[in-house]
């Protein structure tokens, strides 16, 4: 969600892989791992918000949650072959209404199913605006790439001291409540530790995310994406404790290639669950062969552009809201009409879609 010039050495990581692993948090085997992802085929989608959310809360609180849109939207998926999603979620959506929060978790789950669609849930997140209220969220500033988007937990974590027991309690009755939930891919626990200049000041919050997500012990696989080659202890920490290694990369081809023969070594399967923005030159044309042809999951950046104003790029926001000539992010526009049809083939191409398929 952030610039990101992501290459890691993985000879110096290698060397130093378990430095940060507990010996009471049982990660999968290379064995368990690669097991579990060949019967998943390989997985391609989108991070989703439905077009009616500015933010997680948005999406999730009982007001404003909009299974109608999550539907129709999701079909727009389906019809270009995508099979999964990455959607984010926000405890402060479950300390108010928990039972409610869970349910409306299980509707969606049931839509996406419905569409043969499997969900990748985050957990935590450093990225974007620090402060959030239940309640009525604010309306999207006009050109401004994801400006009403959410920390959970953010800067609150470090100065309020009980809110650790909160989220703990939060973890676990979500992973207990779907720990054997099969439409659940896999539990992304934290996106982006150390974004927006925590750095190491995440890892007391991300070590703590796979403690109680291990004591829970969830049937699907845990994971925190590396993102930022500069925060090594952060990367060390999450290579050495995940199930399987998502990772994050918004550059050319060329870059995107050196992270792909960087993290093969470790052996485990690799899932890329964020990339895909077009002035960058991350391209549908370009990065999802390479992601396929290496049998790397391929979790773009946006489905259908709204209120996130995902089509606008992280630094360069159009006061005026005109629509910028290139889209940074996004595939579809609300109606269901691609941003660019020749994209749209060549995504089902790859998926498998037969071409005289139209997107539903």
């Amino acid at each position: 969600m952030r610039k990101l010039f992501f290459i890691l050495f993985a000879a110096t990581l290698l060397s130093n892989g378990n430095v940060y692993a507990q010996k009471e948090r049982s990660v999968w085997s290379k064995t368990e791992a690669n097991k579990w992802y060949a019967t998943k085929g390989w997985l391609r989608g989108s991070n989703f918000i439905p077009s009616t959310a500015i933010n997680q809360l948005e999406m999730w609180q009982a007001a404003t949650f909009d299974p109608k849109t999550i539907d129709r939207e999701l079909g727009y998926a389906q019809g270009i072959g995508f099979n999964a999603m990455r959607v984010f979620l926000h405890h402060v959506a479950w300390q108010e209404d928990p039972s409610g929060f869970k349910n409306r978790i299980k509707e969606y789950l049931t839509i996406a199913n419905k569409h043969h669609i499997g969900t990748i849930f985050v957990i935590f997140d450093d990225c974007w605006n620090d402060t959030y209220h239940a309640g009525k969220q604010p309306a999207p500033k006009t050109g401004i790439h994801n400006s009403g988007w959410l920390r959970d937990p953010g800067t609150l974590y470090h100065t309020e001291p009980l809110l650790g027991d909160t989220l703990e309690k939060y973890v676990k009755d979500i992973l207990t409540t779907f720990k054997h939930d099969k439409r659940i891919l896999l539990w992304d626990l934290y996106n982006e530790p150390g974004n927006s200049d925590y750095g190491n000041k995440s890892m007391d919050l991300l070590q703590k995310a796979f403690t109680w997500a291990r004591e829970i012990n969830p049937d699907q696989p845990l994971s925190a994406g590396l993102w930022n080659p500069k925060l090594v202890d952060l990367n060390v920490y999450q290579l050495a404790n995940s199930d399987v290694i998502t990772y994050h990369n918004y550059d050319k081809e060329p870059e995107h290639a050196k992270v792909i023969d960087s993290l093969k070594p470790y052996g485990r399967p690799l899932i890329c669950t964020e990339y895909m923005a077009r002035t960058r030159g991350s391209l549908f044309a370009s990065i999802m062969p390479l992601l396929k042809k290496n049998h790397v999951g391929a979790i773009n950046w946006g489905l259908v552009s709204g209120k996130t104003n995902t089509i606008y790029a992280w630094d360069t926001p159009m006061p005026n809201g005109e629509q910028p000539k290139v889209w940074f992010h996004d595939i579809f526009r609300k109606d269901g009409t691609p941003y660019s049809e020749k994209e749209i083939e060549l995504i089902k191409s790859l998926t498998g879609v037969k071409q005289t398929q139209k997107v539903k």
